[in-house]
């Protein structure tokens, strides 16, 4: 595993805070110890993408951040805040969205009221609604049908409106790609640019590397249960060897 750099792996003081820290964030689940010090800082305003093999500790990240496993170690920071012992629904009221890679809709609760569920007091901004169903035309089709009639790719775009149905500062979504036919794929690209231009700093778990080279800003690569590499995607995406040592792979070979 390619050593970890500090220098790369936290903020320049000379720079602002990033709207998100972990620092030594150490999580365990039962007799596992799946995060091991992980450091990550993400910026405000764009799209931070964390990369890495299977059981690297990606999806454990999110969820640690947003509280639904607790870190044993070690500090997280939203925002000047510290959020670390913190409880999932409070750490949702200060601003962070998460969509698991689960599809977590309300099966029984139709297209809209899965929305309504997440929206503010309950009421829905329709602006905010017609500029969502933009890019996800199929949500206006289904409005009034059980969100657990759906196929997977429009429960995605489901739990993705649920989770910016109100502006947030922060998304974390983990892997939206998987399973979804191109089309989707290209409205989801239009969407997340949209929201960076909405001031929404996202972090990105995704295994469809083309998605994330076109979108992503900076790039971590996790390696059992720590961060093994951090700098921008674009300079990840230009070197086919550092793709080989961190990742097994060359992104040219994936589409």
């Amino acid at each position: 595993m390619e050593q970890p750099n500090p220098n790369t792996l936290r903020p320049d003081p000379g720079h602002a805070e990033p709207l998100l820290q972990l620092t030594g964030v150490h999580t365990r689940i039962g007799q596992y110890h799946i995060l091991q010090g992980v450091d990550l800082a993400v910026p405000r305003g764009g799209l931070s993408v964390l990369l890495g093999r299977n059981g690297a500790g990606k999806t454990t990240t999110l969820r640690t951040i947003m509280g639904l496993w607790k870190a044993s170690e070690g500090t997280i920071r939203f925002d000047g805040r510290d959020i670390t012992t913190l409880a999932t629904p409070d750490i949702a009221r200060a601003g962070i969205a998460y969509v698991p890679e689960n599809m977590a809709v309300f099966s029984e609760l139709t297209v809209r009221e899965n929305l309504v569920l997440a929206a503010r007091n309950g009421a829905l901004d329709q602006a905010r609604v017609d500029w969502i169903c933009g890019f996800f035309p199929a949500l206006r089709k289904f409005w009034n049908y059980p969100a657990g009639n759906l196929s997977g790719g429009q429960k995605q775009m489901v739990a993705i409106a649920r989770a910016i149905v109100e502006p947030r500062k922060l998304l974390l979504v983990d892997e939206p790609t998987k399973g979804l036919a191109p089309s989707i794929v290209h409205s989801l690209i239009a969407a997340f640019r949209e929201l960076k231009e909405r001031e929404t700093t996202i972090l990105l778990v995704e295994q469809n590397f083309n998605f994330v080279r076109s979108l992503g800003d900076t790039v971590s690569v996790m390696d059992d249960g720590r961060v093994a590499h951090a700098g921008t995607m674009a300079a990840l995406a230009g070197d086919a060897a550092l793709q080989q040592r961190l990742l097994g792979l060359s992104l040219d070979t994936h589409q």
